[in-house]
This record gives C-alpha cells, structure tokens and sequence, in this order.
C-alpha cells in the first residue's frame, strides 16, 4: 500500500488561442466576415489582449468557448474526482474500478488532518490494509471486479483525462480555488491553472478565487480573505 502524490500535465491547448479569441470577440463587433478577419489579423499581442479583456470585462464569455484544454491527472483520490464531475461543460475519461482490478495493495490519498495526527494515520493505514485483504479475498473468492468494487474507500487514488473550454476553467479556478473548497481539490485545480498560466500568463488575473473576481466574499462563513458582502 502506497500513499501517492498528485500528478497534472496539460495533454493540449491550442496554439493560436490568442489569435481564435481574437477573432471570436471582432466577429462579434465588426461589419467584415469572420473570414476576412482571420485572413488579416493582427501579429500585435497587446492589440489583441486589450480587446479580448475589454469583451471578457463585458461579459461576453461565448468567445473564449472556443477555447478547448486538455489534461492528465493522475493519484487523485476517487473523493476528488466525484467532486470534479459535478461540473458542468467538462469531458471526462476515467479509470474505471469496473475493469482494473486492484492489484496487491491499494494506492490512497490521506487526508491532511489525519496524517497530521499519529495516531489517527495509523488507524487509517489499518483500514486501507484490511480493506485491501478484503477486496482480495472477495476477488479470489470469484467475486467480480464490479462487485468487489464496492468496498473501495473515497481515499482510493484514479485516473482521468480532462477537457473543458476556457469559460469553464475560469469558472472552476472561481469556485475550487475558493479556501472553502476541499484541500485536494484546491490542489488539482491549482495545478491545472499553473500549467495554463505557463503558457498564457495573462489568463491570471481570470484564474482566481471568485473573491477576487466580485471584490467579496458571498460565502455563509467567509475565511476572513475578503469581506463580504454586507460587511
């Protein structure tokens, strides 16, 4: 049994983002075709951005739709990944527990707050053990995988592969990065964001707990960071 650390590698992102943005966000306000538009653009980056943010500012958010990201991730705990489907406009390629046997030993994810504490991790590694004597006497026992499946603690680590367009991720950085959101979680979304603002740094100021974006905090039990919005 293995604790296991989180992985997140951007798989895709296009190219050209600044250059579709860009052309999404003149088509929308100029008498030339989309076409024409893209067959002339401009190679001036502070031109594009200036426009760009001036459309996001309004709250035309189809034009950065067109925007599709792709990441791996792996050691994410299946507690994350129930929390990360939730999310609308996302596409999502997962290890299935139907399929993949476990083998041996079953690879986890502890929470902070009982790895802190000895004596709580040392409980908590007897329970991920006995568990995976368990599955594996169900499994050797003729039990199916999809059957077996059914003890597997939230604490077991998956896999998955994940699109969503730009829209989306600024929506997922303004709800996930929030403090009130589930450390792993944070975490897993703090890294997708890393690796985009590597390639587009100007998408930081986007990628944010949405505090920052309201200029408050609209949380019933706000973390102190902003205030709220009656206070």
């Amino acid at each position: 049994m293995a604790k296991k650390n989180l992985e997140v590698k951007l798989i895709s992102i296009p190219n050209n983002l600044l250059d579709v943005i860009y052309t999404a966000c003149r088509t929308c306000y100029s008498a030339d075709g989309a076409i024409e538009i893209i067959n002339t653009i401009t190679n001036d980056s502070e031109k594009k951005l200036s426009l760009i943010s001036k459309v996001i500012s309004s709250g035309h958010y189809s034009t950065i739709e067109h925007i599709q990201v792709t990441f791996a991730i792996n050691n994410i705990s299946r507690a994350a990944t129930h929390q990360l489907v939730r999310h609308r406009h996302m596409s999502f390629s997962q290890k299935s527990q139907r399929y993949v046997k476990e083998k041996g030993e079953i690879d986890y994810i502890i929470p902070p707050a009982i790895e802190s504490n000895p004596e709580l991790y040392k409980k908590f590694q007897k329970h991920m053990q006995d568990t995976a004597n368990l599955y594996q006497f169900f499994i050797q026992n003729g039990v199916k995988n999809e059957d077996a499946r059914s003890i597997l603690p939230n604490a077991t680590t998956s896999s998955m592969v994940v699109s969503l367009n730009l829209r989306e991720l600024i929506h997922l950085a303004n709800l996930r990065l929030c403090t009130r959101a589930q450390l792993e979680i944070r975490m897993v979304v703090k890294k997708m964001c890393a690796l985009i603002e590597e390639k587009e740094p100007w998408l930081a100021s986007y990628l944010v707990p949405k505090c920052e974006k309201l200029g408050y905090c609209n949380e019933d039990n706000s973390c102190g960071r902003m205030k709220t919005k009656n206070g």
